[in-house]
């Protein structure tokens, strides 16, 4: 299977969907069988369609082109942030905020505020202001830095969004589809594939499938990034 082995996806249980009534009628042609009630995905269509999605991604590496990851799940956030900062792709990984991308001047606007605000953390300002104040911006501080730290250094929008839970990442979906940036997303039997560019079946609940998959796509991203 080149990128990906049957036995690595078996391990990581890339191949569990959602219980066969929550299943997308879309999805069955991912669908290999059913077992106790639960969907079970066609791992050669998993293998097929990561493949496609690292040579995307490869090749907008060699472009220069800039990546957004995004899962704000649970069981997604640190792996993002992780493997995002690991192939120097941005990320998104607490909540979407409504025109993160659409309303990207705005959003800048807030990035520019936390820059300041670390400025002034860096730099002892908080000490020399009053207690109450500095509270406040430190509140304040902590809050963006939640939100968007991940995209601090982002100085446009990205060229490529990979999201991991299409269903629940819609809002970025949708934001994406708006201003035409591809999406590439890890996506299990309850979503819609026809809403992505790149749709990889999978198990997008497990800890171990989200990383694998989402390993996968920043290994092809850093490997092209350092064959240059």
């Amino acid at each position: 299977m080149g990128i990906i082995t049957l036995d690595e996806m078996l391990k990581a249980g890339v191949h569990f969907g959602h219980q066969v009534r929550h299943c997308n009628p879309k999805m069955e042609q991912y669908i290999f069988t059913q077992s106790n009630g639960i969907d079970i995905i066609d791992l050669s269509k998993t293998a097929q369609f990561l493949a496609e999605a690292c040579d995307f991604v490869s090749a907008a590496a060699n472009d220069d082109k800039k990546f957004l990851f995004v899962g704000t799940k649970r069981q997604a956030a640190s792996i993002i942030e992780q493997e995002a900062k690991r192939c120097g792709a941005y990320y998104i990984n607490q909540r979407w905020l409504g025109g993160m991308l659409t309303n990207w001047i705005t959003i800048k606007s807030r990035v520019e505020r936390l820059k300041e605000l670390e400025f002034m953390e860096q730099n002892g300002v908080f000490d020399l202001i009053p207690k109450k104040e500095a509270a406040i911006l430190k509140r304040q501080l902590e809050k963006l830095r939640k939100s968007l730290g991940g995209i601090k250094l982002m100085s446009r929008l990205p060229d490529v969004v990979f999201i991991v839970d299409q269903k629940r990442e819609y809002n970025a979906v949708l934001e994406c589809i708006k201003l035409n940036i591809p999406i590439i997303a890890l996506l299990d039997t309850n979503a819609d594939p026809d809403l992505v560019d790149i749709p990889i079946p999978g198990n997008d609940d497990a800890i171990t499938s989200i990383k694998l998959i989402v390993s996968k796509i920043a290994d092809a991203i850093l490997t092209t990034k350092q064959e240059k």
